[in-house]
């Protein structure tokens, strides 16, 4: 008679080897003793105060006026000479010390001394707008004819070659140590040389001598000779 089936698997179950489970382990937070929680802390600390700065700095930023090109004493101020900067003043008496962009520009300002491209323009170097006894003239001339080192602000002699036809002419002294408004590089598409304009600051009694120029202007006899 066989024996039950039953009984002889759980004799060889019983005899199995047996196994090690590990036991499972469970994660658990950081406490306050672990360093990383607080280098954390310090870092996001850091970032808000880093940030807080940044914006506090940036509304300390004033907008004043400064020179867009180089300027010359005795220029009236239009709004193509002028460019908004922002600048962080320490002291809030600086700021009164420079024309600001909030407050409204003046009709008709002139300045009393030279400023350079970039630099702020102060209140005490602005005046209003004289009758300084010169009217503003306009010349062209060959670019060959104006020294290359002749710019705004500069001081030049104009002489006029006198027209006698194909022989040699002399040259005469017109105006004497006249001052240079503006003198920008015109390109003329038509022509085929580059000229120089000129704005001069011509005394108004130098009627017979502006004649002159504008005259001899025409037909290339004026010649600029910059001074010192």
């Amino acid at each position: 008679m066989m024996a039950p089936v039953s009984r002889n698997v759980s004799r060889n179950v019983s005899r199995a080897p047996r196994t090690d489970v590990p036991a499972a382990t469970r994660t658990t937070s950081p406490g306050w003793r672990d360093p990383r929680l607080w280098i954390g802390v310090v870092l996001v600390t850091g970032s808000v105060v880093a940030g807080a700065r940044l914006l506090s700095g940036a509304d300390d930023m004033t907008p004043v006026w400064a020179a867009s090109t180089d300027l010359v004493a005795g220029q009236t101020l239009t709004a193509d000479d002028l460019t908004a900067t922002r600048v962080r003043f320490d002291e809030g008496a600086d700021r009164q010390r420079y024309l600001s962009v909030d407050d409204e520009l003046p009709a008709a300002l002139t300045l009393d001394r030279p400023l350079t491209a970039g630099e702020l323009v102060p209140v005490g170097a602005l005046g209003e707008e004289v009758d300084d006894g010169t009217v503003d003239v306009s010349i062209a001339l060959a670019a060959e004819h104006v020294p290359t080192h002749v710019v705004r602000g500069s001081h030049v002699d104009v002489w006029v070659i006198g027209d006698n036809g194909r022989r040699r002419a002399a040259a005469e002294l017109v105006l004497d140590d006249v001052l240079v408004l503006d003198a920008p590089v015109v390109s003329d598409s038509f022509a085929s040389a580059t000229s120089r304009q000129l704005v001069l600051a011509v005394p108004q009694d130098e009627e017979e001598s502006l004649g002159l120029v504008l005259a001899a202007s025409g037909d290339d006899r004026v010649r600029v000779v910059g001074r010192g």
